[in-house]
C-alpha cells in the first residue's frame, strides 16, 4: 500500500478540508442503505476504494475534490460513477486521483500522456478522442508521481501559493510549504496572540505572508 492510500483523514477532517457535510463524506465513502416505495436496497460509494475505512486516505480526499467539482459543473453522481467505471476499462486504476480528469462545463475529459502527444479522452461517448486543451484549473494545483501516476501533493491555492497538503508531511494535514507548520496551529496562535501577524511570524519561524495566507486559508474552511 502507497503511503498516499494509507487512511488518515476522518469524516470531520476530510469534509472540512473539501467543503463537504460530514454525512456525504460517509455516504460517498462507504455507500448507504434506502428505502423508497418498501423497497429496500444499498447504493454503493462514489468513491472506489481498497480500504473499507471510515477514515479517508489522501487519494479518497483528492477523489472526494474531484467529485466535488464535477458536481459543482452539474454533473450527477450517476454520470460521475459512469466516467470513472469507464477510465477504469480504458486505463485501470480506481482513483480519479490517479488521472488527471478535467471538464469543460458538458463533459468530462481523461487525459491519456503518451510519447506522440496530450491526447484528451472524452467519456461518455464510447471512446471518442479529442485533443486538448480543456480547462485543467483542479489538475494545476496537483502533483501526480510520475511513475504511478497517483496525485502526491496538493496545493488548494495553487502551486504558486503557501499551503500543501503532502501524506508525507504532518500526516496529510494542511501545511505551511518548506515549513511543515499545520495552518490550523498557525491559525489558533494567531487567535491567542490576538491577531498579531509579526509575533506568529517570529514565534513560529515563517514568514508574515505565510501566517496571512494561513489564516486566510483555515477562516475559508470554518465559512
Amino acid at each position: 500500500m502507497y503511503i498516499w492510500d494509507l487512511p488518515r483523514y476522518s469524516p470531520t477532517e476530510a469534509g472540512r478540508i473539501v467543503g463537504l457535510s460530514v454525512g456525504r463524506v460517509r455516504r460517498w465513502l462507504l455507500g448507504y442503505e434506502y428505502e423508497s416505495a418498501g423497497i429496500r436496497g444499498r447504493q454503493g460509494p462514489v468513491v472506489t476504494r481498497t480500504d473499507q475505512s471510515s477514515y479517508a486516505s489522501f487519494l479518497d480526499l483528492i477523489d472526494l475534490l474531484f467529485v466535488n467539482k464535477f458536481l459543482d459543473h452539474g454533473f450527477s453522481l450517476q454520470k460521475i460513477r459512469k466516467a470513472l467505471s469507464e477510465a477504469q476499462e480504458i486505463v485501470g486504476g480506481h482513483h480519479f486521483a490517479q488521472r488527471s480528469f478535467m471538464t469543460d462545463g458538458e463533459n468530462i475529459y481523461l487525459k491519456i500522456v503518451n510519447t506522440s502527444a496530450e491526447d484528451i479522452i472524452q467519456l461518455f461517448t464510447g471512446g471518442q478522442w479529442v485533443i486538448s486543451p480543456f480547462i485543467k484549473s483542479l489538475a494545476k494545483q496537483i502533483d501526480f508521481d510520475d511513475q504511478t501516476g497517483f496525485a502526491e501533493k496538493w496545493y488548494p491555492n495553487g502551486k504558486a501559493g503557501r499551503i500543501v497538503l503532502d501524506p508525507r508531511i504532518s500526516f496529510g494535514a494542511p501545511t505551511v510549504v518548506g515549513k511543515g507548520v499545520r495552518t490550523s496551529n498557525v491559525y489558533d496562535f494567531y487567535r491567542g496572540e490576538k491577531e498579531n501577524v509579526d509575533i506568529t511570524s517570529s514565534w513560529m519561524d515563517i514568514s508574515p505572508a505565510d501566517v496571512l495566507e494561513s489564516v486566510t486559508f483555515e477562516q475559508s474552511l470554518a465559512a
